[in-house]
């Protein structure tokens, strides 16, 4: 086997779903925070979405699973809270698929104050911002519920943290 590189590791973790929105890998939501490897051992460095996420243990099944396929042997995965998960994270290709889903991406770059930023969610259907929050609480502690007032489609929004 070739030697294995971090982009390649990198590259391999994009199999990687999150377990609670399967359209996302845990790249592209911004969990995993870093790729080393060492002779062939390689540590992942990840920060979950939440304290207590319910995901965790599946997630770093899922990544032990795809990185032994692979033909690694050596895995460690480093779970922190050091530096906090934002949705800042998401990366574009992430925040499109989350829209593709249906599910509205968090508004990226700001600072918020209270949860006035969830009222007008963007709709991932038509695009409007006539939409208003009917919960603030979706299937999972990341994501709300919204009413489309145009479309007449409710809808989830990753809530931007």
């Amino acid at each position: 086997m070739a030697e294995i590189t971090a982009d390649m590791v990198y590259s391999w973790l994009e199999k990687v779903k999150d377990p609670e929105m399967p359209v996302l890998s845990l790249v592209d939501l911004g969990v995993i925070t870093g790729v080393t490897v060492n002779s062939g051992a390689v540590k992942i460095d990840m920060t979950p979405t939440f304290v207590g996420c319910p995901a965790l243990g599946m997630m770093q099944h899922d990544i032990r699973e795809v990185l032994t396929k692979m033909g690694v042997t050596e895995i460690d995965i480093q779970v922190s809270y050091k530096k906090p998960w934002t949705s800042d994270l998401i990366s574009e290709k992430g925040r499109q698929a989350l829209k593709e889903f249906g599910v509205a991406p968090p508004p990226a770059r700001q600072l918020f104050a209270d949860l006035e930023v969830l009222e007008h969610a963007a709709c991932p259907r038509c695009g409007n911002t006539n939409t208003e929050l009917k919960n603030p609480f979706g299937a999972t502690l990341c994501r709300s519920i919204h009413y489309c007032n145009d479309c007449k489609e409710a809808f989830e929004q990753f809530k931007p943290l």
